[in-house]
């Protein structure tokens, strides 16, 4: 029983570690410049209705 109890520490030590090092990346992450604002790259419509598509297919046989 005694093995339990100490790997316990040891174990919550490791989630705190993990845990402090995740804050971090994320703080990191967040501080940079986001380009919410630019909006989509491309238009829906880029290359014309769907219908004027030319379809290709192989021959069979």
């Amino acid at each position: 029983m005694a093995s339990k109890e100490s790997a316990q520490p040891a174990e919550d030590d490791n989630k705190r570690k993990f845990r402090e090092a995740l804050e971090r990346k994320n703080a990191k992450a967040s501080s940079g410049s986001s380009h919410k604002d630019g909006g989509a790259k491309q238009s829906k419509g880029a290359h014309g209705p769907v219908e004027n598509r030319r379809e290709f297919r192989r021959k069979s046989g």
